[in-house]
């Protein structure tokens, strides 16, 4: 099995914390779907395995008209094999959302939504230049629901300046209520060249203390395990049955293929990533080139990688298969790496599972570092 992630760099307005590549050049959007289906044509034989997955990110892919997202979906199925239980996700935004929009998605080959809620209150959405207000979030789901859209995920952020406990416990509740399939929450990150990041640097805002910081991610856990949520990745939560499985792709070195301005592919021989400006990216495609650097991927790199992206999962590192595929001396390695964290109680080893443990969590980007081959 394999994925493929299609980016749709378009949005309204941009906002503020955003890092990911975007324009609000709408009227590029029919030629750069056209450059869309011709990459996928040039790059068909990028995979080996059937598609899995289908992953249309942004920027706001629920800015294309019905007819675009059509042409997409049309030269996905004319130039891959594409397996019939296929997980198709669509990400919008709340305002996005309309009872025709809802209807053409149950219609459509998308199976899951994933909207970006990001917060309910109302001044921090205005803070951060949502385009969307909390009603709004709420509609859209009453919306999906109400065409049979029984896969739905929302993402929620924590750690804005200023915010406090009690805010984040209310957004928390907000969306237990809604009862979607799956939440992703992630903490504020001042991203380099953001007009946050430009806030921050000038003294206008302050940045959340770390204390505040852990306690919102305790919060988050407790309330959503208690609520019968999966924490199955650090930012993750699912119902039963409910796991991201492009995500989980990601997580568990399967290849994928990206398709778009800035997107990234992976095909364990080597990463690639497409250039990021829509205009250059254009003009390549209409000239038969791929715009894209490519990363060959070396023992380490390879190793590095399982490290990183496994031990964000629940499931940790299955100690197994880094003997299987990167032999002895790595295992050796690992083993001697963990040892202090699992002494200090950051890390346990259950079977041939290592992972990191709830205390753990918290330090994960450390202890990620200390366990790389470099």
């Amino acid at each position: 099995m394999s994925g493929l992630y299609v980016h749709i760099p378009f949005c309204k307005s941009r906002c503020i914390y955003c890092g990911f590549y975007s324009t609000t050049h709408e009227e590029l959007r029919s030629r750069y779907v056209d450059s869309l289906c011709e990459e996928l044509r040039l790059r068909r034989d990028y995979l080996d395995d059937r598609i899995s997955t289908i992953y249309l990110g942004g920027g706001t892919p629920s800015q294309l008209c019905q007819t675009d997202i059509d042409r997409i979906f049309d030269a996905i199925y004319k130039y891959n094999k594409v397996e019939d239980s296929i997980e198709a996700t669509f990400e919008c935004n709340p305002d996005d959302i309309t009872e025709s929009l809802a209807d053409y998605i149950k219609s459509s080959p998308i199976n899951r939504v994933s909207m970006g809620a990001q917060s309910f209150s109302d001044d921090i959405l205005s803070f951060i230049r949502r385009r969307h207000n909390a009603s709004q979030i709420i509609s859209a789901v009453e919306r999906l629901r109400k065409a049979d859209v029984s896969n739905i995920s929302i993402d929620l952020m924590f750690g804005f300046p200023q915010e406090s406990i009690q805010t984040w416990r209310t957004d928390i509740e907000s969306a237990l209520n809604l009862e979607v399939e799956h939440i992703s929450a992630y903490s504020l990150m001042y991203e380099e060249g953001t007009a946050m990041t430009k806030l921050l640097l000038e003294n206008r805002i302050k940045e959340c203390d770390e204390e505040t910081y852990l306690a919102m991610y305790n919060i988050l856990i407790d309330k959503l395990v208690a609520a019968g949520y999966e924490h199955y990745e650090i930012s993750n939560f699912a119902k039963s049955g409910y796991r991201s499985r492009h995500n989980s792709n990601y997580w568990n070195d399967i290849p994928y293929l990206g398709i778009g301005a800035s997107a990234h592919s992976f095909n364990r021989m080597s990463r690639q990533w497409n250039i990021d400006d829509i205009s250059s990216y254009m003009e390549s495609i209409s000239k038969k080139t791929i715009p894209a650097e490519t990363e060959f991927l070396t023992k380490d790199s390879r190793f590095d990688d399982v490290v990183m992206t496994r031990l964000r999962t629940c499931e940790g590192i299955d100690m197994t298969g880094i003997k299987k595929n990167f032999g002895e001396d790595y295992l050796a390695f690992l083993y001697k790496e963990a040892a202090p964290h699992i002494e200090n109680g950051l890390m346990t080893l259950e079977g041939s599972h290592l992972h990191l443990t709830r205390k753990g969590l918290f330090v994960s980007d450390s202890i990620i570092s200390d366990l790389m081959h470099v």
